[in-house]
């Protein structure tokens, strides 16, 4: 699984342009959904908007890396979404195919601490309100209802619980090098093992230079970045059916009841459950 900003070839491009116009929001129409049902590989070319993005799939997942101000990549099932803050430059890729849904919100309706991106954990409600809001063609919704739905749209998120499932990754420009080749090196083996004093050999510094490294330019330890990209390697896995033993296997875990411990930890829900939720 890619988690760069590079697409294979093979990929189907798609350019956010056309009739976006119609869905742009306003101070008086604050929240705008956008309904598509997006193949695998699909990609969303780089782009930015004036207003932020809720970013969330009723089935499937996708992929969203952040390059602004930091690059970080979060996997996306149905049960998270991901906020794009206002002026952030965002890529999309469809990792298994996926009923997309985007809300956009005016730049007006964001509070001050809302102006970072961040993954959230969606509610019931706010599921079933998101749903409420994809009127069918030829139906559309009454003013009164939309700006009620709306005002319960923005409430709900603006209290949901956040989850930290981002992969942050060194800036390409200014991050350490030695960083960024080890994120990269673990990204591509995510099975790998080895501790942050055989990194430290393998990239030519030392263990406490690195540890230092993943808290000042990350903001986390190594363990705790090292989790983060084994489950955006296994949520991808899981949701395509794969038994639990093989992707405890393929992230590095002696034992299923090991991967099984530390999934439901972060996750809240064991795999196999979230890989039955999934699936429906």
């Amino acid at each position: 699984m890619a988690h760069t900003k590079h697409h294979p070839a093979s990929q189907r491009p798609f350019t956010p342009v056309g009739d976006l116009d119609r869905f742009t929001p306003s101070p008086q129409r604050p929240v705008r959904l956008r309904a598509r049902s997006m193949p695998v590989e699909t990609h969303f070319e780089p782009h930015r908007h004036a207003w932020a993005q809720l970013a969330y799939c009723a089935s499937g997942l996708v992929q969203v890396t952040v390059a602004t101000p930091d690059e970080v990549t979060y996997i996306v099932p149905p049960s998270r979404a991901v906020w794009i803050a206002p002026g952030a430059l965002h890529t999309i890729a469809v990792i298994e195919a996926a009923e997309f849904r985007s809300l956009y919100i005016d730049a007006s309706a964001v509070p001050a601490d809302w102006r970072v991106c961040r993954m959230i954990m969606v509610s019931p409600l706010l599921r079933e309100l998101i749903h409420a809001l994809d009127a069918p063609p030829g139906r559309p919704l009454s003013s009164h209802r939309e700006t009620m739905l709306s005002a319960l749209v923005l409430e709900d998120i603006m209290e949901a619980d956040t989850q930290a499932l981002g992969i942050p990754l060194p800036h390409p420009q200014s991050g350490d090098k030695r960083l960024r080749a080890l994120c990269e090196a673990v990204l591509r083996s995510p099975a790998e093992r080895a501790t942050l004093a055989e990194w430290a050999t393998e990239v030519g510094a030392s263990e406490r230079t690195l540890a230092r490294l993943f808290r000042d330019e990350l903001g986390l330890s190594y363990q705790q970045w090292r989790q983060q990209a084994i489950l955006s390697h296994a949520l991808p896995m899981l949701a395509r059916g794969t038994p639990v033993s093989q992707v405890a296997e393929a992230s590095g875990y002696a034992s299923d009841s090991a991967f099984s411990a530390m999934f439901k930890t972060a996750m809240g829900q064991s795999p196999s459950f979230f890989h039955k939720k999934n699936r429906l």
